[in-house]
């Protein structure tokens, strides 16, 4: 009896699939509304930068100032460094993660492909006086002269050099010693915010980035006969560029929407074997970024046009024949995106062809030139809506990436249903997501969405198509359009040059829905839960029919059903999610006359459900 007693005053865990996700307590930095608190902070990082490209030996050489604001309410004795390039180090500890694979054969290889490089710090300094670092990997421990106390700044002098890596992980490199994509070019400081202090994970490939607000002044001295372009506007043009060009970008702004060849095929032909003695210093500037990232060489094609005053900029090579409609597909992605998430806040937007599969910084991407057109579409869309996650919504891509490419590929869809309205492929590209998830969602290997990056066996499916497929049915099942973009819009708007984390997304979507999603999360996002809706029995007693359904899976979603009547008419009936709330079955009672003779769950199919043989009924 005492051992039966005892046994039931024990606690009993809660598995109703209704429990509250067990998120961080609000705090005055993050609200429980989902927006940032009144004592909201953030770090502040200004960079003025030289970097001396030399082409004879493939090294980048460096040098400038770092201007760190502690803006945190804690006193710092140190900070932290990333020196990305470490990855290319001899001896790194940075293990070779599984290359990710793309839709069409693409494949985005994050090893070196054997380079040995790494950066070489030749001066960190305040003033005079040197600090002392200790270098991690890619990451680097600086030892401040003196506490840096809340609302104090301090400067760094910084110099460095590295050997440029041919495919540096997929995200920069060169082609021989006459094209290079610079990217993770500089010492960038580490993020230090309220939830983590230092954010100090290691780059080891397939996690991107996470990185403070700033402005950017660089000076970049390449070849006198190379072009190049940048994050941010060019400072000196008028030194720069000839007065030819200055005359053609000016016909662009003439005729907004009309797109202008200011280096043509036949000029970028032949500068590629014109020498032209000498270095010359382009100069950049940009105003709250996060990174800056740029791409030189002598013979790209430079074409302009201008939307709502923003000027969209394709460079490629002359041999790059699908990029002549590159501009064009630029533009229409820029106002989709500015629709549907917010104005793009910079002066311009400049898209590489080169050797990188897709990568993306501020005002700057680079993407390849793909025979077919509509992945030619989807690379150059796909990258320009990084400019909102994360360039402009700064979250944490190192632990999270569904929040920013998981995202991006949400809107990614609408923006190519958009552009090839009325094809085939626009009203089939959505449909890729639940064959994915057939093909890679399988129960005994799957890993949840929550999943760090660099532990994830398949990259794709786990940060891309995912979680846009979750926004897809939160949008068309659970929420409704119209509420759906509201609530997302305001997520943008809220969290635009900040740092959001998961808490933030999932409150301020519950609180600008107004509904308890934390079942739909704790599903999509921190479990593999699958779904199987099944019509179980149909019977009639006397005007009224009684049609039982079964949630026979893990995952709990509202229920759509098709009726179909024996006059040949249908009707639809929307069953919320709270259904399910007394069990995993539910009767519903359909009153009148009418003969029922077939019975269909989710008629649309845009669920992922296991086992649709038991979708349907029929009399």
């Amino acid at each position: 009896m005492l051992a039966l007693l005892i046994a039931l005053q024990q606690p009993v865990a809660d598995s109703s699939p209704f429990r509250p996700l067990p998120l961080p307590p609000p705090t005055p930095v993050r609200s429980a509304s989902g927006a940032p608190g009144p004592g909201y902070w953030q770090q502040r990082v200004d960079y003025v930068l030289e970097a001396t490209l030399d082409t004879a030996t493939n090294t980048l050489r460096g040098r400038g100032r770092i201007y760190y604001v502690n803006r945190s309410p804690q006193t710092l004795s140190h900070v932290w460094v990333q020196l990305d390039q470490n990855l290319f180090a001899s001896g790194s500890a940075s293990k070779t993660p599984p290359p990710l694979k793309f839709a069409g054969g693409v494949v985005f290889d994050f090893t070196g492909r054997g380079f040995v490089g790494g950066i070489k710090i030749d001066r960190f300094a305040v003033g005079s006086r040197r600090l002392k670092t200790t270098v991690q990997g890619t990451m680097m421990r600086v030892e401040l002269p003196r506490p840096l106390a809340p609302k104090l700044g301090i400067t760094f002098d910084v110099a460095w050099r590295f050997p440029i890596p041919p495919y540096g992980a997929g995200r920069m490199g060169r082609v021989g010693s006459r094209f290079y994509e610079l990217a993770q070019w500089y010492p960038r400081m580490a993020v230090y915010d309220d939830v983590h202090g230092w954010n100090t994970l290691p780059y080891l490939g397939a996690g991107e980035f996470y990185l403070e607000f700033g402005d950017f002044d660089v000076s970049l001295t390449v070849p006198a006969g190379f072009q190049v372009t940048a994050t941010g506007a060019l400072a000196n043009p008028t030194v720069i560029r000839t007065r030819q060009e200055r005359a053609r970008l000016a016909r662009a702004f003439e005729k907004p929407g009309q797109v202008v060849s200011v280096i043509t095929r036949q000029e970028a032909t032949a500068n590629a074997t014109r020498r032209v003695p000498g270095t010359r210093t382009w100069r950049f500037t940009a105003s709250n970024v996060r990174d800056f990232a740029w791409a030189a060489g002598p013979d790209l094609r430079w074409d302009v046009s201008v939307w709502n005053g923003i000027v969209v900029q394709t460079f490629y090579h002359p041999d790059a024949k699908p990029w002549e409609e590159a501009n064009n597909m630029l533009r229409f992605a820029l106002r989709h995106f500015s629709s549907a998430l917010g104005p793009y806040p910079w002066p311009q937007i400049s898209a590489v062809e080169g050797l990188i599969e897709g990568m993306e910084y501020p005002m700057v991407i680079f993407c390849p030139a793909l025979p077919k057109r509509e992945d030619q579409f989807w690379n150059l869309m796909h990258e320009l809506g990084h400019q909102w996650f994360p360039m402009q919504v700064g979250s944490d891509e190192r632990r999270y990436p569904w929040m920013d490419e998981g995202f991006n590929t949400f809107v990614d869809y609408s923006a190519a249903e958009a552009f090839f309205k009325g094809t085939p492929y626009a009203d089939t590209v959505r449909r890729e997501l639940l064959s994915a998830y057939a093909a890679t969602a399988l129960p005994d290997s799957e890993q949840p969405m929550i999943t760090q990056p660099d532990e994830v066996r398949e990259l794709y499916w786990t940060a891309y198509q995912k979680p846009a497929l979750m926004l897809t049915i939160l949008r068309e099942s659970v929420l409704g359009r119209d509420v759906f973009d509201r609530a997302f819009r305001e997520y943008v708007r809220r969290w635009k040059g900040k740092h959001p984390q998961p808490a933030d997304f999932f409150r301020t979507m519950e609180t600008e829905t107004r509904r308890d999603l934390d079942w739909f999360w704790r599903d999509w996002i921190y479990t593999t839960a699958r779904i199987d809706q099944a019509v179980n029995e149909v019977q009639r007693q006397g005007d009224s029919t009684f049609i039982t359904i079964s949630n026979r899976g893990q995952m709990v979603l509202p229920v759509q059903l098709e009726l179909r009547f024996g006059d040949g008419t249908t009707e639809r009936r929307d069953l919320p999610v709270e259904m399910w709330k007394p069990g995993n079955e539910f009767t519903y009672r359909m009153a009148g006359p009418k003969e029922l003779v077939g019975v269909v769950i989710d008629p649309r199919r845009i669920y992922p459900d296991s086992d649709r043989d038991n979708n349907s009924w029929e009399r």
